[in-house]
Order: structure tokens, then sequence, then C-alpha cells
């Protein structure tokens, strides 16, 4: 799946670049770096499920420029907001090269400048009132989960230097999707998913949705003992089956196989315990791309909830702020079709001085608003640790 190379007498152009619009994306043992923006996408995802929708016709013309340009397999990256009626932030790049990842683990986390304002929106009191409010909304409609978020704004004294962010980032969490995505607005989307929405390869695709959630402990006989107590959650594993449940329903008209594991498994971060399932399919269509798969399933029950208009109508009237990219979704897809996407998750935006981070938890009726501010308060360690500070 590779997309053309750096060639070696861009080399200052490249580092030019690097600063103010470098996208980065790590899968596995390999990161896919780019550079130069060939042509930057805005048409909104919304009906990009469709081949013949504005969306992808959008992307299919851009990529065709890029193969008049010499590229053989020219490649889309970026991100798609929660909301695909907004403006995409996608671009085709001039040059794209897949490498080994560094197998160098990094151990030393580099000081950011000093912190001089820092506030949730919402407040606690807020959110807590938020969770009940979608709790009553469940016993009064045929809503059964919604997601609720919280933003944590950072100030700091001086401008944040986005690279060193990253490498804070890498240091503590060896494994995960690490993206860096540059903005519009000058802004950059940072972060590391552990929650793959689609990953397309020919006519095999694997989804693997995260739902419910324990945090991780010091002591490994506690850590031990909140794993078991996420294994036997009724709750967790109701939350977990809607989102399942959906994306097979969504991937299942498509395929001539799909997989389905009975129970979900429990994977780790260094903060959490997720429950976990691996979907994997076999496309009917070749021609189905991985961007098409990802827009069918965006944004699934995991980020949204469930049935997933009426979840949005909700969290449109609770939530004091838009999202934006915050749970939409990252990656790349390629000329051929083949591509990946992960949910936009443990992740922040960086401008200047000012940095925003996002965490969000699924709220079922069974939910109680002390363990979900506790739970947001703990996804947002990830990102917090990045900046330097203690959670």
């Amino acid at each position: 799946m590779r997309s053309g190379t750096l060639r070696a007498n861009d080399t200052d152009e490249v580092q030019a670049i690097d600063e103010k619009e470098r996208f980065s994306f790590t899968s596995g043992d390999r990161e896919l770096t780019v550079a130069g923006m060939l042509q930057r996408i805005e048409t909104p995802a919304i009906g990009g499920d469709n081949a013949n929708s504005l969306f992808q016709k959008t992307v299919l013309q851009a990529l065709d420029r890029a193969r008049k340009t010499g590229q053989n397999n020219p490649i889309v990256v970026g991100a798609i907001p929660f909301d695909p009626a907004e403006a995409s932030c996608l671009y085709i790049p001039e040059h794209a090269e897949w490498r080994a990842r560094s197998a160098t683990v990094r151990t030393d986390v580099a000081a950011l400048p000093e912190l001089i304002e820092q506030k949730n929106i919402p407040d606690e009191h807020g959110f807590k009132r938020a969770v009940e409010h979608a709790i009553v909304n469940f016993r009064h409609s045929d809503v059964r989960k919604a997601v609720l978020s919280v933003q944590r704004e950072l100030v700091f004294a001086q401008d944040v230097d986005v690279g060193a962010m990253q490498n804070n980032l890498r240091a503590q969490n060896q494994s995960g999707y690490h993206f860096r995505v540059p903005m519009p607005d000058g802004a950059t989307l940072i972060g590391v998913s552990p929650e793959l929405l689609v990953h397309k390869d020919g006519l095999n695709f694997v989804s693997n949705p995260l739902a419910g959630s324990a945090k991780r402990m010091s002591d490994p006989q506690a850590d031990r003992r909140n794993a078991d107590w996420l294994s036997a959650s009724e709750k967790d594993h109701y939350e977990h089956r809607l989102v399942t449940e959906d994306i097979a329903t969504q991937l299942g008209e498509l395929c001539t196989q799909l997989n389905v594991p009975q129970r979900p498994s429990l994977i780790s971060t260094p903060a959490l315990w997720h429950l976990s399932t691996r979907i994997e399919g076999t496309l009917a269509d070749p021609t189905v791309s991985a961007l098409q798969l990802a827009c069918r399933l965006h944004p699934t029950p995991a980020v949204c909830g469930f049935p997933t208009e009426r979840a949005r109508r909700l969290i449109r009237f609770v939530e004091p702020f838009e999202r934006g990219l915050f749970t939409g979704m990252v990656g790349w897809c390629d000329a051929q079709g083949n591509g990946e996407w992960v949910v936009t998750i443990r992740c922040g935006t960086v401008k200047r001085n000012r940095v925003r981070l996002f965490a969000g938890a699924g709220i079922v009726e069974a939910s109680s608003p002390d363990s979900e501010w506790t739970e947001v308060q703990t996804k947002l360690g990830t990102m917090l640790r990045a900046c330097g500070l203690a959670h």
C-alpha cells in the first residue's frame, strides 16, 4: 500500500513543510508520513458511503488529478468531523511514504511551557446534570445510549511545540494509532486512538470497536480486579453489544462472509481496560473503498449512541459545545480503495499557546453520573500526560 516516496532532492522542502502542515499516522510497526498539499478537500462527508455522493466524487476527482501529476497510487489523508455534514479536513499530499516505525522505545518526556490556566467545559456539575438528563430521556424515548463528552481547555505561557507533545505521547503510549493532522485554521489535531473503525486490504476488512472501560491501576492486584469487574459488568456488556450489533448490521449487508465473536475480549492501554470485539469480513464488491466503509459506520454507537440520529439530537441538546473533529475519524485511503480509519479519541488540538483536550463516556440507563465523570477525567489523562501534566 505504498503511495509514492519522498524524493531526495525534496529534503529542504519537506523539512519546511513539516513544521506547519505535517500529517502522520502510525499503524502497528509502520508510519505514514506525507509532504506537500496538492489539494485540500473540505466537502462534507455526508452520504459518503455512496460512491455517487458529492463527497466521493470530489475525492475520486482529486485522486485522479494526482495521478496526472505522476503519482502511481495517490492517497487521501486527514480527518472527518463527528458531524459529517460539517466541512471535512482532508487533503491529497504531493508525496507520501510508509516507513518502519522506530523500534527505539522513548522514555524521555519533554517539558512544555508553564500552564497558566485550565478549565473543564462543562464543569463537573454541568456534566453530571447532562448525564442525569440523558438517563431520564432513556426512560421516555427509544434512545438506549448516548455518548457525552467534556473539553479541557489549557492555556500555556508560551506557544506549545507540537512535535514535543507528540514525542511525549509516543513515549508514554507505545501502541495505538498515533496521528497528527494539520487543520485549516492553523491548529493541529494530535492524539493516539486505541479504536480501529475500519482497515481494508483488497476484499478483506477489520473493524475493532471498543465500548465499556475501567481504569488501570498501578497495583497489579487492584488492576486485575478492575479488569475482572469490567469483564463481568452487565452494564458495560450491554453498552458494548449496542455497538457491535449495529456495526455488524451495517457491514453484513456488504459481505459474503462476516465473523463477529459472541463475546468481547479485554484489551488495555496505559490508562484503561476496554471491552473489545474484532469484527472481520469479506466484501462482495471489490470497488467499495475503505473510505466508503468508514463513512458507512461513522459515527458508531461507541462515540454517538443508539439509535444514531436520535442520540445525536440528544447530544446537541445537552453538550455546550461543538465537537468538531473529536469523535470523528482520522486516517487514509489510497486510489486502490485500501486504507485505514480510526476513531478520533484520546486527542486534542493545539494552536499556539492553547490546547484543547477531549474525552467522552457512553451513557446508558444504568450509568452513574459520578462514575461517568471519573471515566472522562481518566480518559483525559492520556493527553494531559502528553502535556507534561500529572493527572
